[in-house]
Formats: C-alpha cells, sequence, structure tokens
C-alpha cells in the first residue's frame, strides 16, 4: 500500500468516527444521565441488594469500584487453576499459579496481557466465562469512573458522584453489549470464525498433519476492541486470519477500538452543558493521535530502504500503512491489539508505539480512562494558564487549589513511577537481571532493554500490547507485570474519584471577562504541548537509553 491508499484509509476511518461521534455521544449522555432503568437492570439491583436511585460519596464510589474488582479477580483466578475440571476445557491442564495470577489481575485491569499462548493454554469455559465478562466489565468499570468525573464538574456543591452499581450496569447493558453483539455480526460476515470445534487435524501440502483449533471467536473478538480490551483468540492476535481475515475487517476492527474513545467527549460536553469544551477535548486527542499515527507510517515507509525492510512482522494482506493505523490506534488507546509484530518495527517506529502509551494513553485512550486521563491535563494547563496570566486557576467553573492539583499531580506520577521502577529493578537486582537476560530476553543489547522497558509500559497503562522477543511467563515478570498493572489502574482510579468529590463539592464559579477560554484553539494547542511536554521530560532519558540509541546506530 502507497501513500495515497494510507491517506484515504485515514480519511476514511475518521468520516465513519465523525458520523458516529454525535449519535454516540448523545446516547451515552442519555443513559448514563436517565432517572428511569430497564426492566432487565431493575432486576438485577434486586439481585445485588442495591437501591440505584441512591447516590455515593467518592469514597464509598472507590469501595465498590475496588470489591467488585477484587472479586472478579478472585474469581477469574479460581476459574483458571480449575480449567481441567470445567466442561469445555479441551482437555487442558490448570493454568499455573504464577500465570494465573498475571492473567486474572491482566484481564480485570482491563490490559489483557497475555503471557501464554491462548488456544492452547485457556478452555472455552474460561475464555467465555473468565476472559470474556471481563472485557466487558473492566470496560465498564474504566467508563463508570469517568463518568463520575464528568458528572462532578457538573455538579454544584454536592457531596456525591453518582452510584457505581447504576453506572456499570448502564455500561454493559446498554452500550457494550449492544455494541459488541452488532461488532461481532460485521465480523462474522467478514469471515471470522465462530464455532465450538476443539482442535482439528488436517492434511499439510508436505503429507504431514496440523491442530488447527477454533472457537467462539467472534463474540470475543468484538468485545475486545470495543471495550479497549485487546486479549486474543489466538497468540497471534488479530494478524491470525481467524481473527481479521481481510483488509476491510482490519478497518472495522479499528474503527471498534476508537469508536467510544472518541464519541466519549461528546457526551462530556453535553453532560456539562457546555458542547464547545467536548470539541476541545475531542481536538486534542484528535491532534495528538494524527502526528502519532503520521510519524509511525513515515518511519515505517522510510525503513523499507534496509537490508530487512519494513515488511518484517506485518502481514501482506494489510501492508505497510494498515499495520502502523492499527498500531497506533491500538497504542493510542488501551487496547493492545496487534496485527503487526510490534517488535519488527524499525527503531523509531517502536519507539512510537511506546510514546503513545507513555502519554498515558489520552490520545483518546481506553474507554472511559482515556477522557479522565485527558481531563486530568487539561486540569493542569488550566492551573499552569492561570498562573501565568496572574489569576486564580480554574476550569469549567471550578477553582484549582492545592488539594486538586495534588492528587492530579499524583495521577501524573504513578504510572511514569511504576514503568521506571519496574524496569529498574529488572535490570538493577542481581538475582533479577541474570534472569531477565538469560530467560526473557531473545534479543540483546539495545533492543532488549527496549522489550523490558516496552512491557513496563505497557502493563502500567493497561495496554497489553508487547516487543513479542520477550518471554515474560517467568516468576518475576508474571508478578511484577502483575502488580505493575494493578497498580496502574486502580491508583490513578483514587485519585480520579478523590478529584471528582472534590470538585462536586465546590459551586460553579461565574464566568467573567478575566475567566480563561478553554475551548478555543490555543487552549487546545496548550493541551497539546502540556500533555507532550510532561511525558518527553519524564521518559526522555529512559528511550535514549533504548530505542533512540538504537534507531541512531
Amino acid at each position: 500500500m502507497g501513500v495515497w491508499p494510507a491517506v484515504a484509509s485515514f480519511l476514511l476511518v475518521a468520516l465513519l468516527l465523525a458520523a458516529l461521534y454525535r449519535p454516540l455521544g448523545d446516547y451515552m449522555a442519555r443513559f448514563y444521565t436517565s432517572t428511569k432503568n430497564l426492566a432487565v437492570e431493575r432486576g438485577f439491583y434486586r439481585l445485588i441488594g442495591v437501591d440505584s436511585a441512591a447516590r455515593q460519596s467518592w469514597q464509598s464510589y472507590l469501595r465498590s469500584v475496588l470489591a467488585f474488582s477484587a472479586i472478579g479477580m478472585l474469581f477469574l483466578y479460581v476459574l483458571q487453576r480449575t480449567q481441567h475440571l470445567l466442561p469445555g476445557s479441551l482437555g487442558l491442564p490448570p493454568v499455573p499459579e504464577g500465570l494465573a495470577f498475571n492473567t486474572a489481575a491482566s484481564f480485570v485491569a482491563n490490559t489483557n496481557w497475555q503471557s501464554y499462548s491462548p488456544e492452547v493454554t485457556m478452555g472455552y469455559a474460561v475464555q467465555l466465562t473468565g476472559l470474556a465478562v471481563q472485557n466487558f466489565l473492566s470496560a465498564a468499570v474504566g467508563l463508570a469512573v469517568a463518568v463520575a468525573l464528568v458528572r462532578a464538574f457538573a455538579s454544584r456543591k454536592e457531596d456525591t458522584i453518582g452510584n457505581f452499581w447504576t453506572d456499570m450496569t448502564r455500561s454493559v447493558l446498554r452500550l457494550l453489549l449492544p455494541g459488541a453483539f452488532l461488532g461481532a455480526l460485521v465480523l462474522l460476515a467478514g469471515g471470522v470464525i465462530q464455532n465450538f470445534n476443539g482442535f482439528t487435524d488436517a492434511a499439510t501440502l508436505s503429507g504431514g498433519t496440523q491442530s488447527i483449533p477454533g472457537g467462539p471467536v467472534a463474540s470475543q473478538e468484538a468485545i475486545k476492541l470495543l471495550g479497549t480490551n485487546g486479549g486474543g483468540f489466538f497468540n497471534a492476535n488479530s494478524s491470525h486470519p481467524f481473527e481479521n481475515p481481510s483488509a476491510w475487517t482490519n478497518l472495522v476492527q479499528i474503527v471498534l477500538m476508537l469508536a467510544i474513545p472518541f464519541s466519549l467527549p461528546r457526551t462530556f460536553g453535553t453532560i456539562l452543558g457546555d458542547r464547545k469544551q467536548g470539541y476541545a477535548i475531542l481536538a486534542a486527542m484528535a491532534g495528538i493521535f494524527t502526528v502519532s499515527a503520521a510519524a509511525m507510517t513515515a518511519l515505517e515507509f522510510s525503513a523499507a530502504s534496509g537490508e530487512a525492510g519494513s515488511m518484517e512482522g506485518k502481514e501482506q494482506r494489510f501492508g505497510i500503512a494498515a499495520s502502523t493505523l492499527f498500531g497506533t490506534t491500538s497504542t493510542a488507546t488501551s487496547t493492545g491489539a496487534v496485527n503487526s509484530m510490534h517488535d519488527s518495527f524499525s527503531p523509531l517506529g517502536g519507539m512510537m508505539a511506546m510514546l503513545n502509551m507513555m502519554l498515558g494513553e489520552v490520545a483518546p485512550g481506553g474507554v472511559g480512562s482515556g477522557l479522565y486521563g485527558m481531563l486530568i491535563l487539561a486540569l493542569v494547563t488550566s492551573f499552569i494558564a492561570g498562573l501565568l496570566v496572574g489569576r486564580t486557576p480554574e476550569y469549567l467553573g471550578k477553582k484549582i487549589g492545592p488539594r486538586e492539583i495534588k492528587l492530579a499531580s499524583l495521577y501524573l506520577l504513578t504510572m511514569p513511577t511504576v514503568v521506571l521502577a519496574g524496569t529498574a529493578l529488572s535490570f538493577a537486582v542481581p538475582g533479577i537481571r541474570e534472569d531477565v537476560q538469560d530467560t526473557s530476553i531473545l534479543n540483546p543489547g539495545l533492543h532488549g532493554f527496549s522489550e523490558v522497558l516496552y512491557a513496563f509500559t505497557s502493563a502500567a497503562n493497561n495496554n497489553g500490547s508487547a516487543f513479542a522477543g520477550l518471554t515474560a511467563n517467568t516468576p518475576w515478570l508474571n508478578t511484577a507485570l502483575g502488580l505493575a498493572m494493578l497498580l496502574g489502574r486502580f491508583l490513578p482510579m483514587l485519585f480520579v474519584l478523590a478529584l471528582a468529590g472534590s470538585l462536586a463539592a465546590q459551586d460553579r464559579v461565574p464566568v467573567s471577562a478575566g475567566t480563561l477560554p478553554t475551548h478555543r484553539p490555543q487552549a487546545v494547542v496548550m493541551l497539546c504541548g502540556v500533555t507532550v511536554i510532561v511525558t518527553a521530560l519524564t521518559f526522555f532519558p529512559v528511550l535514549a537509553l533504548g530505542p533512540l540509541a538504537e534507531g541512531l546506530l
């Protein structure tokens, strides 16, 4: 695929997302603010003993998030450990303890990091009742936290931020389930498989036999993408022809990953009562995404003159541009699905995938997490702008005091701390260093360092993609990456919900002649600048030790 077909593909995706932006964004705003429950929702609330009309403080909301996620993680862990006793196990043994912990943490944290080959590790019972269910629930948790923060910006002197159980239930039943159903039908029409055939032996052209796995792929593929989860049914993920058969299903998968994150700014603006603010957030997200996609594509095209050529690790049915657009989408959201091997990208092309995650995955980010991450950055940008002009900082009518900026700062520092600490420990502690270098790293030297850095960046940002040269199914990496996923997911949620509680308790400051407009192009450019600068200052030194050094050799 040349340059112009690549541009055409990008424009087609942009057109489809533009068509979805208003109806999908307004639809989410309506059901998150509605006081009416569906019959199935009322039945669920009675079953779990929840009053859907009751509103929670931020502390109560946080406890609900943590308790719900902890129960889900425990259930998924036990399910894996007892797999051999369950129907549909395909004769597979129980998942080992360390890997079961890592996988349970991964799917509950919306990371879907996979240190294993799914088709020969997980039976149908675990895939359907464990992994696929968490694809819905973990995405719903992210949406609920984002809506709680949006609601706080729109509130006036309230000590509550909503009801987690209502927000989570509506996210699943009114958005993710119907969206995944429609997505699965489209993927089925495109040739994605959906069966319970187990393993089928087939004769090869050379006269041998090959065991070909089947499974309910289309149903899991749809929510894997729509919920920005990323865990594939097969080890090759979306480069496998059973998951992603053709160029047009590839475009469908890209749109599924971007649909909700790029529509949430409309939801934000509608609930806030100022849609211009939603357009500003959308512009910042779209601007960063476009620059990143163009840079990754240009770097991979320019690498084509090298000895290996930039088609290494890419599928012929997709080509360079469709691979880089998918790779940008996957790492700029929290999806982590891959239709090519990022480990085989040029050093600087692989660095772009890392940078997308190091930005905090806010352009547009995961479902829910991308919006609340960008709103935190917008609040910090307004704080800086307010100090520059010598007035009390405020954002969307809410004053930014010491408590708010401390919580925002803690949010921004969590992910880099987890990434850098995990990477440093992997190389600084003698026993761990030898194990990582001898057992995990396939490519020693600069690229091996990049593989470990990518792994912790992916885990802490709840992405799940990997530089595939790293063998991560080891005691150290299973434990360290599992903890990185949990810390990278739930610590930021703590700070977001605490910030939501602080903002909800405030009255809204009236707009005056001195109010800084946050919906104009200057504000959008400044927001993009703060987003990039915060990342560059934090990660430039460690990037210089890995992909930058490798790319300059």
